[in-house]
């Protein structure tokens, strides 16, 4: 689940105090909701209710889903746990299902867990997303062969998934593409990666070396297959020749998704779990890089060609 989402605590120190008598809160703690994520409604469960600004917002826990998936919303991303409120997420995952298996030729699989896909936290109104998906059902459901349960954890920083949510709505909502080539593209941003982590440990490690050569090959076998919204394909073929690599023309923005698919792509390779958890730890490291030049890396509007029609998408998103 792609999503974005505030810290618990800095949100409370941003709390306005008080409730007054004359805005009362449509949810009390404790209560079981159904909250929107991205496209899909999933149950809920109030754990803190506020008023900040003279607006109530909840800090909600996905049921059936980690802690980490924990965020604040606003009362627009909420419902009433009620029989009609049901019955129209059973006809939004149908119609979702649906989508999937007609643009995949497969049947629509139970989504996967957490950090492997993606699931763009917006308002209601604003509200497509499995983030698209951002969750494994909660019985356990497996993608493949492969187990959600393995799938390894790649922790998104909050203000990265604030950009996926952001990413989401100019393309979806608003129709617009990010402007190609990039500057800087993904083969840029993985060598002013390496300079820093050898300006850091004072050497060149052929370790993080191979790491990158590894996301770079990932980013250019997944981009066509798994990373693009319906929406961008034919600004992709427009873009990308057979003598092209996309690592060569797309940015941060589009890097950032492949992180979201990471879990189920390594998933398949046969990594020692020793290795997997150093996997982790270089990712996280490579997340916080980009977090830190996110003013420089991602583009804060998107002003490229407008996107073509077309409903739904390619990725999940």
């Amino acid at each position: 689940m792609v999503n974005s989402k505030n810290n618990s605590s800095t949100d409370s120190e941003n709390s306005s105090g008080d409730v007054p008598d004359s805005k009362p809160s449509l949810y009390f703690e404790g209560e079981k909701v159904l909250a929107y994520h991205g496209p899909r409604i999933y149950e809920a469960k109030v754990q803190k209710a506020e008023l900040r600004k003279n607006e109530w917002r909840y800090f909600v826990h996905y049921l059936g889903w980690n802690k980490n998936w924990d965020e604040w919303v606003g009362a627009d991303r909420l419902m009433k746990h009620t029989e009609d409120n049901v019955l129209k997420q059973q006809a939004l995952d149908k119609k979702q299902g649906m989508e999937k298996s007609t643009k995949s030729g497969r049947s629509a699989p139970a989504k996967p867990k957490s950090s492997a896909d993606v699931k763009l936290d917006k308002e209601e109104t604003k509200s497509n997303v499995p983030k698209g998906k951002k969750r494994k059902t909660d019985s356990g459901a497996e993608k493949g062969n492969v187990s959600v349960e393995k799938l390894v954890k790649i922790q998104i920083p909050s203000t990265l998934k604030k950009q996926l949510v952001d990413d989401w709505e100019f393309i979806m909502h608003q129709n617009k593409l990010v402007k190609l080539p990039r500057s800087p593209t993904v083969d840029d941003i993985l060598t002013k990666y390496l300079e820093y982590r050898s300006k850091k440990d004072g050497m060149m490690t052929d370790s993080v070396g191979e790491i990158l050569n590894g996301i770079r090959c990932y980013f250019d076998k997944a981009l066509p297959a798994l990373l693009l919204y319906k929406k961008e394909r034919q600004q992709y073929h427009e873009a990308v020749s057979d003598n092209v690599s996309p690592s060569s023309v797309y940015g941060a923005e589009h890097l950032l998704r492949l992180f979201v698919k990471l879990p189920e792509l390594i998933a398949y390779a046969k990594i020692d779990e020793e290795s997997l958890t150093k996997l982790q730890q270089k990712f996280l490291d490579f997340l916080k890089f980009l977090q830190k030049n996110q003013g420089t890396f991602f583009l804060s509007a998107y002003d490229g060609p407008k996107a073509s029609e077309g409903n739904g998408k390619d990725k999940e998103s």
